[in-house]
């Protein structure tokens, strides 16, 4: 039967913590040597007797070491090989007599606080409150090449803490009214101590709003390291740090130009080949999921070739994109795709449009932790230092940039940079990124690394399947909406939408659809018309918008604002006229004031510039007639004022009734 202690019984010292013991000095290596090797021997199962011999410990020493070995670190590591070390310390200095101060009032007072604090606990819960409360802040310093760190405020807490020592009874004689300084160092060590005990604490002290830097823990799930094109993929969106305008014409022909905020480009990078797969130019200060979705088809779709319509812009022979280039890499999708925690890159219809019908796995990542995505990072960065710091009325990195003064147009709008013509440049520039050498692939091109991977190698990649690739609108969730109808006043079954009715003779002429709920599908960049399904999945066809919504194309950000500007009353005549052409021209009117204004309509304009004559419903085709918007010179429909749709085509004139008004008699 072992004599060994029950504590003792199962030591793991691979576990612990190791010393570099052979940068001590002799003395000190040989005694850590000896002690090491007296441990390692019981850890073994070696016996207390054989280990006396053999290393000449004495058992006394040997089951101290253990146990201080055993004992927590503040790190929450035990304390292992480090408690074996020559005079190391493991407990706080306990201080047992009182304080007697002599010789003006300086020397023998170590651990006094601690025993004050000791003796009045209502004192340290006081200090403990004030450093929650931030009374006294943590503010690092540079001093000769060296960090130091030193509190702010601590003056007036000290008087503070004089103050409480007084109320609970201590007199001149009593420490720390016995010293010279009135134990503020003491205090200070002590407090410093308290805020750094913790990252978090300190960091929050010394005014952090949030932390960051935390590396992953091994059981953390996470995006693998990419070794073939598509395996991994980052996304993220950046601010363009450029000052630009939008540029409207009025009927006369004459040009207009505003100054606009500035915009976000979200791209998708292949983390393999550093290769642009997509990007999109958002023109509103905050990016949502639809615009994320939106990069997420132009990373899938085949990239069409753009005409440059400013002189010296054109595709390189070895620039452009991955589709563009390797037509084969049209609708590939990727494993993996890293992001960050905004609010829209996780959202429920970004991630269904990722897992779901791409088909990958979607790695968040940490908060606050751009390292984790350090290519996009290292890819808005060539852009802003290639791209925007090039331009005229570049902001800068910081208020304090010189370049921001060197850049700025003094106000002259002829010198700034307008929404077309940054398209092209962002187009240009990202194409001749893509054909340029790139260090981190041995300065070959990324197109080069993406078309040795798969022509060369014929490394595997996998497609969009080919019902995807007709419905790519279909990643975004089905909306549940009820059919409804007013029998008694004649309005045929309907579906309310966003605040716009859709309709189409199948459900107009369905009475007995009315109450159930319709699975719609809508395109984002086209609310003109949706896609419904019966509750089963069943399709019921393509429902379009009634009144003006029909005509105009627009999307669901220009519908919610106007409906937002309604929702102010700003224009009373919105409901008599074009809602979209009268928004284009509120905001017309506010945009030389305004630049959010400027923005919303640069957005409203490049939207009705590129919006396609014929409309194309969300999801496959189905047999039936197109239907085609009315030109610009074709007078807008008229809503009917008893059934309440609008009708959207020319139909045969209808002869008036003869109205017959009654004498308002009662028989």
């Amino acid at each position: 039967m072992s004599r060994r202690k029950p504590e003792l019984q199962a030591i793991d010292v691979s576990m612990w913590p190791t010393v570099a013991y052979t940068e001590l000095d002799e003395a000190g290596r040989r005694t850590f040597e000896m002690r090491q090797q007296a441990v390692v021997r019981y850890a073994a199962g070696e016996s207390v007797k054989a280990i006396e011999e053999a290393t000449g410990v004495n058992r006394r020493q040997l089951y101290r070491w253990l146990e201080r070995a055993m004992l927590p670190h503040p790190d929450g590591r035990p304390l292992g090989f480090r408690a074996l070390l020559r005079y190391a310390r493991i407990a706080e200095y306990v201080r047992t007599q009182d304080v007697q101060i002599s010789g003006g009032g300086y020397g023998g007072a170590a651990g006094a606080l601690s025993q004050l604090l000791e003796r009045y606990p209502a004192l340290a819960g006081w200090l403990l409150q004030q450093v929650k409360q931030r009374k006294v802040l943590l503010e690092q310093i540079h001093t000769n090449g060296r960090l130091r760190t030193r509190l702010r405020g601590l003056q007036a807490l000290h008087d503070n803490f004089l103050r409480r020592c007084r109320a609970a009874g201590l007199t001149a004689a009593d420490y720390p009214f016995n010293t010279a300084g009135h134990a503020i160092r003491s205090l200070s060590r002590l407090l410093k101590a308290e805020i750094l005990r913790s990252f978090g604490t300190a960091a929050r002290s010394a005014g952090a709003s949030h932390l960051k830097g935390l590396p992953r823990q091994h059981d953390e799930a996470g995006a693998p390291v990419a070794r073939r094109p598509y395996h991994v993929v980052e996304f993220d969106g950046h601010r363009l740090d450029i000052r630009l305008k939008v540029v409207v014409r009025d009927p006369l022909g004459f040009e207009h130009a505003f100054e606009m905020e500035r915009v976000w480009l979200l791209v998708i990078i292949d983390v393999c080949t550093r290769a642009v797969l997509g990007y999109h130019i958002v023109m509103a200060r905050e990016y949502n999921r639809y615009d994320v979705i939106k990069t997420i088809e132009k990373a899938l779709e085949p990239h069409g070739a753009r005409a440059f319509t400013i002189a010296g812009l054109a595709y390189g022979p070895h620039e452009g994109f991955p589709s563009q280039r390797l037509p084969e890499l049209a609708y590939a999708t990727w494993e993996w795709i890293r992001l960050d925690n905004a609010k829209a890159n996780l959202a429920k219809e970004t991630l269904t449009a990722l897992c779901e019908f791409v088909g990958c796995l979607a790695d968040a990542g940490p908060k606050y932790s751009p390292d984790e995505r350090p290519y996009i990072e290292r890819f808005f960065g060539t852009i802003s230092s290639l791209l925007s710091s090039r331009l005229p009325g570049y902001t800068g990195s910081h208020p304090r940039d010189l370049r921001r003064s060197l850049a700025d147009p003094k106000g002259d709008l002829r010198l700034y940079v307008s929404i077309d013509e940054l398209e092209e440049l962002v187009e240009y520039a990202i194409a001749s990124y893509n054909g340029t050498p790139h260090s981190g692939l041995n300065n070959a091109t990324p197109l080069e690394a993406i078309e040795y991977f798969v022509r060369g190698r014929q490394t595997m990649v996998t497609w969009l399947a080919e019902h995807h690739r007709r419905t790519l609108c279909l990643m975004q969730s089905a909306r549940h909406c009820r059919v409804r109808a007013y029998l008694d006043q004649g309005v045929r079954p309907h579906i309310n939408l966003h605040g716009v009715r859709y309709t189409s003779h199948v459900l107009a002429n369905s009475a007995h659809l009315i109450g159930q709920n319709l699975l719609i599908y809508l395109n984002a960049d086209d609310l003109r018309c949706v896609r419904a399904f019966m509750a089963d999945g069943t399709e019921l066809g393509v429902l379009d918008a009634q009144g003006a919504w029909r005509v105009v194309p627009h999307n669901l950000k220009l519908r919610q604002e106007i409906r937002r500007q309604r929702g102010q009353r700003r224009s009373r005549d919105l409901s008599d006229v074009n809602p979209v052409e009268a928004y284009v021209q509120d905001k017309l009117a506010r945009a030389r004031k305004n630049r959010r204004a400027a923005t919303e309509l640069a957005h409203a304009t490049r939207l009705l510039a590129s919006a396609p004559t014929v409309r194309t419903p969300v999801g496959p085709k189905v047999p039936g007639p197109t239907v085609t918007a009315l030109p610009p010179d074709a007078t807008l429909p008229v809503a009917s004022p008893t059934s309440g749709v609008a009708d959207a085509v020319p139909r045969t004139p209808v002869r008036p009734k003869k109205l017959v008004i009654g004498t308002g008699q009662v028989f």
